[in-house]
Formats: structure tokens, sequence, C-alpha cells
């Protein structure tokens, strides 16, 4: 039986790769820092769509894994994609030295725990003359790139103070003002800076700590709330989806395939409505967050979540009754470890059902009878933890046939030293000598549309709102239009609210029958500043993606990465915009849609110790996609069904949807 070309790498498979290329360098200690599905050609996957579809011989797609790992205690990154079918070599390559491998767990943790021992540190640590109860807390972060020394793969330690007793303790709450360099190759500290806490450049060296009270988010530290009484979500008849053996889910018309991966984590592919295509590939992108401290060494400050880390690497194993509520099915994610065997990510995916309010609603007014029918999604959702924050990453679709792509940003903020009486214009005192500095979180949704068929092409185009002028024709100038414009070109493009400019992906050899327009999708992105940094900073040069709200590009095979394949110490240029700069054929082609969005976060002292979520939603809306509203034919809300419980003093027998009720 053959293996469908879409599904995630096996344990098996995992195994085999890293055997392969193991005996490729005979004699070399490897590092891993991924082993993952190579996608197939996407010409020959459509072509294994339609044969499933009519029956007929399935085309030969051989399974191929893509690794990337160093020779031990060397900065020789290499590449490698392994024909696992055949059991070969395809390709392998060294790569630059300006390019460098994601970080992983076990290189993190040999790298905190060479600072804590290190003789240098230990001495600045002893200036602090810490009480007997604490200690130093030291933790890593990727160097970023100033264009100074970037061929040296480092990281950035910055150290804080957690109590001894107490490894929960909100170390954030108490940042020191020195910080190691660690050359990762020769496991070193290469140098301490010393770090500003007033308002100028000027650091100071170590003095004694003065000494700054807890502020812990734990529960067992606070007291708690006791008038909460339980909230359940029951459903006594089991769940409406199903989700086979290949995480293909099928739920109120959708169905899709659920994938998962070191560095995209979550991602959805083949996702069709009622059997029609509507998109061949969704994902996160990447997800950059550049800091506003101008002073070293934060001017260097710059996270890439997805291509320094990895989304499925620090996914979290999410619980039952906590993470997600309700009837759960989980799913294991897959990855590879640094020493190239499977490492299952427990529980990194959680499904459920939810109610989300009212899905639409008529109330006749002459026979006083109310049709309700309520909004119920599907939430596919995973959670990250990067060091201080949380990610709670959700795709959600409901029957009116749209998707949500939603993201919840929660945790802790990333925290520096600040002395007693100082202030400064890029960040927010939240505690007692602790700053949290500006930031933005700038995200990039990758979007492969198949908008009604995956053997026609798709557009882009946007819709403008106009007023018509004053004239005999609209005397009483009340009239505007909408106007319809083909994007023709690639490249980025943004939001014009006083338009109400709105981006739709379109197929346009298929049109609905009613109104003979091109089917469409339309994406509803939220405003979002544009990244703040000079276009001539590092921070600017890195993050590609994040100077507009669009970017169209054609398809290209392994063009997945909006930021660059390689984001860890990149200087930028690898990425989006020299994609874009090809001037491909766009229109009525295989065409890929970047969606950006994001928050310029101004900390408030309420995000501290930890910050309540904030919401983002990316929705992908059809436009003539139908000939009518798709979950008209959802049953509507009934109290029999719903069972709620009458909690007012002022009691009704009326019930919702019944022939006759009162509006």
């Amino acid at each position: 039986m053959s293996i469908h070309p879409l599904l995630d790498l096996t344990a098996s498979e995992v195994k085999h790769a890293a055997a392969l290329v193991r005996q490729l360098h005979r004699g070399q200690q490897l590092t891993f820092k991924a082993i993952t599905l190579e996608e197939p050609p996407k010409e020959l996957v459509i072509q294994y769509f339609k044969a499933q579809e009519n029956g007929t011989a399935l085309p030969y797609i051989p399974r191929v894994a893509f690794a990337a790992y160093y020779f031990k205690g060397t900065e020789h990154f290499v590449t490698t994609f392994v024909n696992l079918t055949e059991s070969i070599i395809e390709k392998t390559e060294r790569m630059s030295p300006k390019y460098h491998g994601n970080v992983d767990f076990e290189e993190v943790g040999r790298v905190e725990e060479m600072v804590m021992k290190n003789p240098d540190v230990l001495v600045e640590i002893a200036k602090l003359e810490l009480p007997d109860h604490l200690e130093a807390i030291a933790e890593a972060w990727g160097f970023g790139s100033d264009g100074v020394d970037d061929y040296h793969r480092q990281y950035q330690i910055y150290m804080f103070v957690g109590e001894k007793k107490n490894p929960d303790s909100n170390h954030y709450a108490r940042p020191l003002g020195f910080s190691p360099v660690v050359d990762a190759t020769r496991m070193e500290v290469t140098r301490i800076d010393w770090i500003p806490t007033g308002s100028g450049l000027k650091a100071e060296k170590t003095k004694p700590w003065r000494y700054v009270t807890p502020n812990e988010y734990v529960p067992e530290e606070n007291e708690l709330r006791k008038d909460l009484k339980p909230l359940r979500v029951l459903q006594p008849e089991g769940t409406s989806y199903s989700i086979n053996s290949e995480n293909v889910l099928q739920w109120q018309k959708w169905q899709f395939r659920i994938c998962f991966n070191y560095r995209e984590g979550l991602l959805l592919r083949d996702i069709r409505y009622d059997g029609r295509p509507v998109f061949y590939r969704v994902s996160l992108s990447e997800m950059t967050v550049p800091y506003a401290d101008p002073r070293s060494p934060y001017h260097r400050k710059q996270a890439f979540d997805l291509g320094d880390v990895g989304a499925g690497l620090v996914s979290n194993n999410l619980s039952l009754g906590c993470d997600c509520l309700g009837s759960i099915t989980y799913l294991d994610g897959l990855i590879a470890d640094p020493a190239g065997e499977p490492l299952v990510k427990k529980n990194a995916i959680c499904i459920h059902e939810q109610d989300n309010g009212i899905g639409w609603k008529h109330s006749n007014y002459r026979t006083e009878r109310a049709c309700v029918v309520r909004n119920r999604e599907i939430v596919i959702q995973q959670i990250l933890t990067v060091s201080n924050y949380e990610y709670i990453l959700a795709f959600k679709f409901n029957q009116a046939g749209e998707l949500h792509y939603e993201v919840r940003a929660t945790g802790i903020l990333s925290t520096a030293a600040i002395d007693p009486g100082t202030s400064v214009p890029w960040g927010t005192i939240v505690h007692d000598g602790v700053l949290a500095q500006h930031h933005q979180h700038l995200l990039s949704l990758r979007i492969d549309p198949a908008i009604g068929d995956y053997a026609t092409g798709n557009q882009l185009a946007y819709s403008e709102c106009y007023p018509m002028p004053m004239d005999d024709f609209n005397p009483h100038g009340n009239g505007y239009v909408a106007k319809t414009t083909i994007v023709d070109k690639p490249g980025g493009l943004d939001l014009d609210s006083s338009k109400s400019r709105v981006f739709m992906m379109q197929n346009d050899q298929i049109r609905n029958p009613v109104n003979h327009k091109p089917i469409s999708y339309k994406i509803q992105v939220p405003p979002m500043q544009k990244i703040m940094a000079h276009p001539d900073s590092f921070h600017f040069k890195r993050a590609e993606f994040g100077d507009h709200s669009i970017y169209l590009t054609k398809y290209k095979h392994d063009e997945l990465f909006c930021g660059g394949k390689y984001t860890n110490q990149s200087r930028g240029g690898d990425g989006i915009k020299s994609w874009a700069a090809r001037d491909d054929k766009v229109v009525d082609d295989d065409i890929v849609v970047w969606v950006q969005f994001g928050m310029n976060h101004v900390p408030r002292i309420e995000d501290f110790p930890v910050m309540p979520v904030e919401i983002l939603n990316v929705a992908l809306k059809p436009v003539n996609f139908f000939t009518m509203n798709p979950s008209i034919d959802v049953p509507p809300s009934r109290q029999e069904t719903n069972q709620s419980q009458l909690v007012s003093r002022e009691a009704t027998s009326k019930c919702c949807n019944a022939s006759n009720p009162k509006l």
C-alpha cells in the first residue's frame, strides 16, 4: 500500500533518513537540526489527487526527507535530501558560512549550563552578593545580527535572579545588568556585555544587587477568587467530526489534512468544502519580534520564532480541560532530536468543536417568528512556548464556508533591568527595577489558494468603494460603487480603509451561476503598523515581509518561508522581496498570497507578571463561491437540544425557532 505523498514522516522514516545521512558521512559525529518531509512537486500531488478521484493508477512519487545538520563541534552546516523510497542520497550541500541552523533544546541547555560554570560569569555573580535563598539564572537568546561577526554561531545570554527552592519563581521580575556572549561551536563565553540600566548609553559594571520583591504568576503564590462556578462544555451524543488514521478530518462539509513539522508546527493541506478545492496549503510562514531599545546589545534583539527555533520544536503538550475545553481529540507531532532519533511531541494538536454565538438570525415582525442558527466552529489548535512568550495558534472553520486563523499572544514580557527613578521612551516600567521594552509581533500567513479547482489558475484582486459624482444621475449625492482591480504584478500591497479595500483570491475561469462573477475568497486582515525599524537597519532587512500587509508571488517549489529559509543570525535578502522582484506572471496562474498581521506592543503594567491574551484574527471568507448562504441548511437552535437553564427571576415559556414565538 502506497503512502500518501503529503503524510508527515513516520518514526521509521526519520530513522531511515538519519541512517543514510550517517552512512554518507562515515566517521563524522553529526548533530541534527531537522529531519522533515521534503514536499513533493505540487504538479505531481495534483496528479495524485486526480488519480484518487478517478480510481486510476497513482503516479509514482518517492518519499523524500530533508535533513539539516552540523558536523559536531564545527561550524560546518550541511543539508541533504534523502530519497527514502530508493534509499539513496539525492543531493547534499555544505552551506555558506552566513547560514546557521535553528537552535534546539539540547544546545540551549548546554549553553546555559556552561555559562553558569564559567569563571568570568561566576565573578560577576559573586559581585551581586545575592541572599542565600536566591540564585542567578541564565537565559539564552539568539544573537541576532548587526552585520558584525555574524559568521560565528553565537548566543546572547540574559541574566536574572530566581528563587533556589522554587524553580517556578518569576525570574523575569528580577533582571540583571550584564549579559555573556557565547560561541556555540566552541561552547565558551567570549565576552561579557554590560547593559545600560539608566536612560543613556553608558553601562556600569556589576554592583551588589538591590533587593527587588518577587512578582509571581503561579496560582499558589496568589490569593485566588472564590466566587467562580464551573462552566462545562458537554456533547452528550459525541462530536460531529471524524478523523482517519492519516489525520484527514471531515466536519460539516469541510475536509482537510492536518500536518505537523518542526518549523511550521501545525499546517493544513488539501482544504475542500463539499468536495470543492479551496486551498492547497495554509500555514504560518514566520513570526518576528523586533525590539525597540536602541542600545547595545538590544539593537540585535529580534526573534524569529519559526526560523530561529521552530513552532514544532516548542509546541506544548496540551492538557485536557485546560488548554482545550470540551470533547477533545489530540494528535501527536513528530520531529527529530539532535541525535537523529524520532521525538514525539505528545498532544501537540487539539481538536474540538465550540459554540461562537449566533451564526444567523431573522425575525419576521409580521408573523412574530424568529429563526436562529448557532455558529458552530471546529478548532484545530497548538500552543507554543518560546522562552518567555506563549502563542496560541488556531485554525477555525465554521458552517458558513469560512476559515479563520487566530493568534493569541500571552506569556511573560521579555524584561530588562532599569535603575530606580529612571524612565525611557522605548519601554514601560512594569515592576520595581523592571523595564518591558516596546516591540512588535509581525506574522505572515502563507496561503496557497486552489479556489474551486486544482486544474485552473488563480489571481489576486481587490475591491474598493468610490463615491459617485453628484450629477443628474446622482442628484442627492448618496451613490457609491465598488470597483474590482486585478493585481497583475507580484509585490507588496497594503490595506486602505479610506477606500474599504478588500483583497480577494479569485478563479476567473469558474463563474458563479447566479451573478456570473469569479468565485473568490476574500481576506479580512486587521490593520497593523508596519515594521518600525529604519529601512537601513538589520531589523528591517531581516524581516523582509514586515513592510506590507499583502505580498503576492508566483508559486515556486521550496519558497515557504518569507523571511528566508535560515533566519538564525541572518542578514536578509533571501526571502520574499527577492521572489516578488522576479516579475513573474501572476494572473490566472499558480500564485501564493502572503498575509501579514500583528501588533505593536507598547507594554502596560497590566501585562505583568503574565499578560492577558491579545487576539489577532485573519478571516478567509467566500465571495460568490456559493449560490446562497452555505449555512442555510444548519439545523436551527432549539431548547430541547441545547438544554439551557433558566436562572432569571422572571420565567418565560417561549422557546427559540417555535412556529409562532414572540420576537
